[in-house]
């Protein structure tokens, strides 16, 4: 397995000052753990892109601290994004023992081509896009691969149960039964309602439910009389 390394300086700025470390292109950053008090850093944002594409956030990452002797293993998580350029405005690192179990939020990826899909005759959801495991930080899957080929129609669905990975090695955070992709039929085209008919100009329009008819003459107005039938 390949070694990812990463290298942190110690922070001596908090709060709102931190701004000035991005445009400086520096993420800050802590490193924390269990039997770790929290340390604030900062990591150059080019070499973190780097060590993130790599590393993702289930591969172990040495870090290396300016000033210290040893390297720390940790695994990267909690990154905060801005919502307009989607670059890193925080990252956690949290430090790990490699003889210890730990939880970690796996991916969930998609192969293959759904015949249902193809055929269109249904779409292909994808329910759940992280599966939460325990496992020994080296045993790690980088990724859960789901192979949608099979899925020929509607109302078939992939679970964890048809996952492969090594049991002995990972335990499972979540039932069997979940969920992870299924076809679900296509969504029917919504009906125009008829147009409403024309009433004949002259006709009375039918009385509503529930509603009698009017008498004869009754809510019709009488014509007014002109002032020259007045004067007849």
């Amino acid at each position: 397995m390949q070694e990812i390394k990463l290298n942190a300086k110690k922070r001596e700025v908090f709060g709102k000052k931190v701004k000035h470390l991005r445009k400086e292109g520096l993420i800050p950053s802590n490193v924390y753990g269990k039997k770790t008090k929290s340390i604030a850093l900062t990591i150059d944002r080019g070499e973190f892109d780097k060590v993130f594409k790599d590393a993702g956030e289930t591969s172990v990452v040495k870090l290396l601290i300016d000033g210290d002797k040893e390297d720390r293993p940790i695994l990267i998580q909690n990154i905060q994004r801005s919502p307009l350029t989607e670059e890193p405005l925080h990252v956690d690192l949290r430090q790990i023992v490699l003889t210890e179990k730990v939880t970690a939020e796996i991916p969930v990826e998609i192969t293959g081509e759904s015949p249902a899909v193809e055929q269109k005759i249904g779409i292909l959801i994808q329910t759940v896009s992280e599966i939460e495991v325990e496992a020994l930080p080296m045993d790690f899957p980088e990724k859960f691969v789901i192979d949608v080929s099979k899925l020929e129609n509607v109302g078939d669905e992939i679970t964890v149960k048809d996952l492969s990975f090594d049991k002995s090695k990972i335990e499972l955070q979540v039932e069997e039964d979940l969920v992870l992709a299924k076809i679900e039929p296509l969504a029917e085209e919504e009906v125009a309602p008829p147009p409403a008919e024309e009433t004949v100009e002259g006709e009375a329009e039918a009385p509503a439910e529930g509603e009698e008819a009017p008498a004869e003459g009754e809510g019709v107005e009488e014509p007014k009389e002109t002032e020259e039938q007045k004067q007849e």
